[in-house]
């Protein structure tokens, strides 16, 4: 069976930055996915530049695509550009943060 985006981003929707109680797929951090036979690329971002959480955001989230029974391989990719606004989040992580910009 094909890995299929959603399948990655369902899988996704269980990790979270730790400091926020929201998704980092709600939190649009996920820019993009790439799908090679088992392998995945994920390219993302993080909040903030200095976030102390990153490594192990990375790791959590590779981890949690490798659970998946058709991947045998992840890599995660962080970057910069574009940087992350407010803008990215979905209208439900939005509701639960009370943004409001």
């Amino acid at each position: 069976m094909a890995i299929t985006e959603d399948q990655i981003l369902d899988a996704l929707k269980e990790c979270y930055d730790p400091e926020v109680p929201v998704s980092i797929v709600d939190l649009g951090l996920i820019y993009d996915i790439s799908i090679h036979d088992s392998k995945v690329e994920i390219e993302m971002t993080l909040t903030s530049p200095g976030c102390p959480a990153s490594s192990m955001i990375s790791q959590n989230v590779r981890n949690r695509i490798l659970q998946i029974p058709e991947v045998k391989d992840a890599d995660v990719r962080i970057v910069w550009e574009p940087a992350w606004t407010p803008a990215r989040m979905s209208e439900d992580a939005k509701q639960k943060l009370k943004w409001t910009g």
